[in-house]
């Protein structure tokens, strides 16, 4: 299974296996990983499972679509590389994978 690595704002480090198919924030929720909020459930309608893709990542993980645009454009905490994670499917391309979570979800 791949590994994904989530680092909290405060420097905290969750490292979690993740099954391929799941989402990047389903991963987190299932591994009890704090600061992902999930309040829709994963449906790309809400952004509070905004992460940061490390620099190294992007290429792999790719640019967020249409839809998440919209929910990105929303937040004041956007960063070049914010993607929400309940739209980045895990894969074995992803082993390895590191994500910072911002300060709060909006």
């Amino acid at each position: 299974m791949p590994t994904i690595t989530y680092m909290e704002f405060g420097g905290e480090k969750h490292v979690i296996e993740a099954a391929n198919g799941i989402s990047v924030m389903r991963g987190a929720i299932d591994n009890g990983v704090p600061g992902i909020d999930a309040d829709c459930g994963g449906e790309c309608s809400c952004a509070t499972c905004h992460v940061i893709v490390a620099d190294e990542w992007m290429g792999a993980v790719g640019p967020p679509g249409e839809a998440e645009e919209s929910m990105l454009d929303l937040n004041p905490e956007r960063e070049a590389n914010s993607r929400l994670s309940c739209q980045i499917e895990v894969t074995d391309a992803l082993d390895g994978l590191v994500v910072n979570l911002p300060e709060f979800q909006m």
